[in-house]
């Protein structure tokens, strides 16, 4: 099935198939995560990523079932965040070692990824883990029934507006982030970016057949900045478990080298995150979605009424 919007068929019907594929895959993943969890929680999140996206396109079309589902998968990947991060922790530890290979040739952070490793076994093998994914479930499940309640415009201007209204919405999103993040540099602020980078990359491809300009190098331009705030966050993450009072990652004379490392990171992800998304979102929102609208009026005006869609696929 695919994952984009399809312009010769009414947006209510082509949401809810999307939506309907991104939960029932989440659900598999869940399933999966029992006897795989890093892998399965991954996947299960990413999907939840993808429907709280597609949600949040379609938003101004259905604002009390959007804003209502939206929040139920955030609290679903919020009862997940904790084992997926025990593993994305260890993965950064992995990157700093790969990046800084010099540095780290002496296993100067081997004590630190063992307490990592320990850590997420703990949670992974606990029976917290079989209970969040039970209630992540449970969630998903009641969701996927409360799909058919979706209630968009069909009609080919009204549902233009609506796409082109979400996808202006996440853009300057992502501009006001940007400009947060070059004059503070917080990692709340680079967070943002990367949640508005994420989800315009998920709206490139639902709007594949309707963007106004080819998508393949800008999606891929996303892609990569959204990995790159990705690694950018979990050094955030790491960085505050460093500083915790408690020492959970260990006594000063095992993490040193992990301090000096996060900060030589910090400082070069920092720099690219910046460049990269000033060369995606330094464009008025307005200006870069108005095209967009004009071609959605344009391609949805010239499919088939929804009347003659559903006699077509009768």
């Amino acid at each position: 099935m695919s994952f984009r919007i399809d312009p010769r068929l009414p947006l209510t019907g082509e949401v809810r198939r999307i939506l309907a594929e991104d939960i029932g895959k989440a659900l598999a993943h869940l399933d999966a995560a029992r006897s795989r969890p890093e892998q399965g929680l991954h996947k299960c999140r990413k999907r939840l990523k993808n429907a709280r996206a597609l949600l949040r396109l379609v938003r101004s079309g259905d604002e009390t079932f959007c804003e209502m589902e939206n929040q139920c998968y955030r609290n679903v990947a919020g009862l997940l965040a904790g084992p997926r991060e025990a593993t994305a922790l260890i993965e950064t530890i992995d990157r700093l070692a790969a990046s800084f290979p010099t540095e780290s040739a002496g296993d100067g952070l081997g004590a630190v990824r063992d307490r990592l490793i320990a850590r997420q076994h703990e949670l992974h093998e606990g029976t917290g883990l079989e209970a969040a994914i039970g209630a992540a479930t449970a969630a998903c499940e009641e969701g996927l029934k409360r799909i058919e309640s979706l209630a968009l415009p069909d009609q080919p201007e009204q549902a233009a507006d609506v796409l082109a209204e979400g996808a202006r919405i996440t853009l300057r999103r992502a501009r006001k982030a940007l400009e947060r993040a070059g004059s503070r540099g917080e990692a709340n602020d680079f967070h943002d970016l990367r949640k508005a980078a994420k989800t315009h990359g998920m709206h490139l491809s639902l709007l594949g057949r309707l963007w106004p300009t080819p998508i393949k190098a800008r999606r891929k331009a996303v892609d990569e900045l959204g990995e790159r705030l990705g690694d950018l966050h979990d050094v955030f993450v790491m960085r505050d478990l460093l500083e915790a009072d408690d020492q959970p990652l260990g006594p000063p004379e095992d993490t040193k080298l992990l301090g000096k490392l996060l900060k030589r990171s910090e400082k070069q992800l920092k720099k690219a995150c910046l460049a990269e998304a000033a060369e995606l979102f330094g464009d008025s929102p307005k200006r870069s979605t108005r095209k967009l609208a004009r071609k959605a009026r344009d391609d949805l005006a010239a499919a088939p009424s929804p009347e003659d869609a559903a006699a077509t696929a009768g």
